[in-house]
């Protein structure tokens, strides 16, 4: 469009916008020049404010600071984040609309789509937030006996028969997937050897002390944590179970992206901004302080910012520098939707038992996953775009992912429910 049409089209958005909705407003525009107006920045989101859930655990930093760092603003949106009590919540705010979006787990937004164990809603996934930065932490009771690996808690399992308790947040979540593939990986089938139960993030240290569990499968700081309260150790971090595997997304339902499309556009390009400024290792601990707040995660800043910064300590003497750590850009290999992440998350609630048939996995992922409304906001912002929907990773266990042939991928577990 050339300078005029430019000038005329402003005047008729802001002479038009007291007689009509912005979307019916926008409904009149060509597609073609509908598209060069947002990519040129002057498509105003449908709505100025947007309510964000998220829980206190580092990864929802990126949601925070787009928040307290303005990049919001630059967006025209304001994000105002909303701490919430658990994921069950998360996931009850955003299928009923009191939040816009959150910063959710990625199987929990698959399993909403698919209603599993509850309410059934269309969901979508805006972008990833985060790569790697979970852990599995063991109670200080089993190093007691002389457990500081999977193989050795194996070893105990079959040889102490009693009531094993290990929990995860949220059954379809991440941390319930990592916590069943590691301890399947070492031979413990999590459905019959142990019992797993489910429990909020920030409440997983004060359930340990009490012994309510033997291990938790959660979120930084919480896994550092039980190591600066004494109260446990890390047996493994979740990159060891899967270098870069996804984490938490920004997720809403399928009717506030189809219904908001720049909204949820400004959205993304706000956290993206956040993503880069979070990555920049320089801005971590002023990350960290922000994030400490008590109307956020509400953890001392140095519990988050050791591990935020890459700087490990596992409970029992080992100190070392992770490069593996958390992520939240990586110039967009984070931040991409990839249709294979999401249909990973279908294969473990296949194997676990969560699913009773085989969906169509890669009709539920292009349907849930936002990739055309991610690349349009990652190329306002400049962040890359991978070619390829699809990625190729080795687990723990030495299988490769790569999303070509979930139903076999799913089936081909020797220890499932």
């Amino acid at each position: 469009m050339n300078d005029e049409t430019n000038h005329s089209r402003r005047d008729f958005m802001k002479n038009g916008a007291g007689l009509l909705g912005g979307a019916a407003l926008m409904a009149m525009v060509p597609p073609g020049v509908r598209s060069a107006a947002w990519a040129a920045g002057s498509d105003a989101p449908e709505l100025k404010e947007v309510r964000v859930g998220f829980i206190p655990l580092t990864d929802c930093a990126s949601v925070v600071i787009a928040s307290v760092m303005k990049f919001d603003e630059k967006y025209g949106i304001k994000i105002i984040p909303s701490k919430e009590a658990s994921w069950a919540a998360v996931r009850d705010k955003l299928t009923n609309g009191e939040l816009e979006a959150a910063h959710v787990l990625y199987g929990l937004v698959y399993g909403v789509h698919l209603g599993i164990g509850g309410q059934k809603k269309d969901m979508s996934v805006l972008m990833t937030l985060n790569n790697n930065g979970q852990a599995i932490t063991l109670s200080n009771q089993l190093k007691e006996k002389g457990v500081t690996t999977g193989a050795a808690l194996k070893k105990l399992v079959d040889a102490e028969k009693r009531d094993y308790t290990f929990a995860q947040t949220f059954p379809t979540g991440t941390h319930a997937m990592w916590l069943y593939y590691w301890l399947a990986s070492h031979g413990i089938d999590p459905m019959k050897d142990v019992k797993t139960i489910t429990v909020p993030p920030p409440q997983m240290v004060a359930n340990m002390r009490v012994g309510n569990m033997d291990g938790f499968c959660v979120g930084e700081p919480w896994n550092n944590r039980a190591i600066y309260d004494k109260i446990g150790f890390t047996a493994a971090t979740t990159q060891d179970i899967w270098k870069d595997h996804p984490e938490k997304v920004l997720g809403c339902t399928a009717d506030f992206a189809h219904k908001y499309p720049n909204t949820a556009r400004a959205l993304i390009m706000a956290v993206l901004e956040a993503s880069k400024f979070i990555d920049d290792m320089a801005n971590r601990r002023k990350v960290a302080e922000i994030i400490a707040d008590k109307s956020y995660v509400n953890c001392p800043v140095e519990v988050i910012d050791q591990r935020l910064e890459g700087k490990y300590e596992d409970g029992l003497g080992k100190k070392w520098v992770d490069p593996n750590y958390m992520k939240f850009c990586n110039d967009g290999a984070v931040n991409f939707p990839y249709l294979s992440d999401g249909m990973w998350f279908l294969t473990q609630h296949k194997r676990w038992g969560l699913l009773k048939d085989d969906p169509d996995y890669l009709a539920v992922a292009k349907k849930i996953n936002q990739i055309e409304l991610y690349k349009q906001a990652a190329t306002q912002v400049k962040v890359a775009v991978p070619k390829d929907p699809m990625r190729t990773s080795k687990l723990i266990d030495g299988t490769v992912w790569d999303g070509k042939d979930p139903k076999k991928y799913a089936a081909s577990f020797k220890i499932h429910a």
